[in-house]
């Protein structure tokens, strides 16, 4: 695993416990998220919604249970998106996402970063295409009905194993920041 940008300033405020907890929690998701692909590997029959619901949904479900447990801001970010909420919302994570695309051994990286006026550290991690993604994400004329109904704005799909497929985003406040919000509350 290739990291980078691991600058020293990045531990000057955020607790260095967070930085390596929020890097195993990604691996976990990312891991979730590869084993519940893989259960597409060997079907016949094109995946559904409620295939989606089994495979892709529990993913976003996890992201939203790690912000609410932990403080953080955790997104699935991706240029070519299906879903409106994963496009990038700053400048920031588009020019994660190009740093990522540049550089395919480049695995995840820090970043210090001031997030909606909240000073911390932003950690991206890739998420690269592998063959049980391409049941959903492959060539724009083969992907299954539902999504083509559902989602006609669809830019996810026409992908490779291997291409960068987008990037989890996490988002660390500072841990001063975050005392002093706690004790306004």
């Amino acid at each position: 695993m290739v990291l980078s940008g691991y600058p020293p300033t990045a531990n000057a405020q955020t607790d260095p416990v967070e930085l390596a907890k929020a890097v195993q929690e990604i691996e976990y998701l990312d891991a979730m998220r590869s084993g519940l692909a893989s259960t597409l590997e060997g079907r016949t029959e094109e995946p559904t919604l409620e295939t989606m619901q089994d495979v892709c949904k529990p993913v976003g479900m996890k992201a939203k249970k790690l912000s609410q447990d932990n403080g953080w801001l955790v997104k699935q970010i991706a240029t070519k998106y299906r879903n409106p909420a994963h496009a990038p919302d700053n400048l920031q994570s588009k020019m994660a996402l190009a740093k990522l695309e540049q550089n395919p051994e480049l695995i995840g990286f820090w970043q210090r970063e001031t997030l909606n006026g909240v000073s911390g550290t932003s950690y991206y991690r890739r998420i690269n295409v592998e063959a049980s993604c391409l049941a959903c994400h492959g060539a724009k004329d083969s992907r299954p009905e539902f999504v083509q109904q559902n989602y006609p704005q669809d830019l996810a799909f026409d992908f490779n194993v291997g291409d960068l497929r987008g990037m989890y985003a996490v988002f660390l406040p500072d841990v001063q920041q975050g005392l002093q919000e706690a004790l306004t509350r």
